[in-house]
């Protein structure tokens, strides 16, 4: 990964297609496979459910432009 930007409104990187993946697999895993309550799931990861699977939805999208070549 690396660190191109950083402002107050967030950050700008570039990560690797294996990175990419990495956080493709965690993310699905907190919100598909291990079972997490609501309340503890946004206490631990900050997000509900809904916007973690709403991210998760967004990556997945990303790693499909990129091993189509439309990336």
């Amino acid at each position: 990964m690396h660190l191109a930007k950083l402002t107050n409104q967030g950050a700008q990187v570039t990560i690797s297609l294996d990175e990419l993946l990495l956080i493709n697999n965690a993310l699905n895993e907190v919100c598909n496979g291990i079972h997490i309550s609501e309340h503890e799931f946004s206490t631990r990861l900050g997000v509900s459910r809904r916007e973690a699977a709403a991210f998760l939805a967004r990556v997945h999208a990303v790693i499909e432009e990129v091993s189509t070549g439309q990336g």
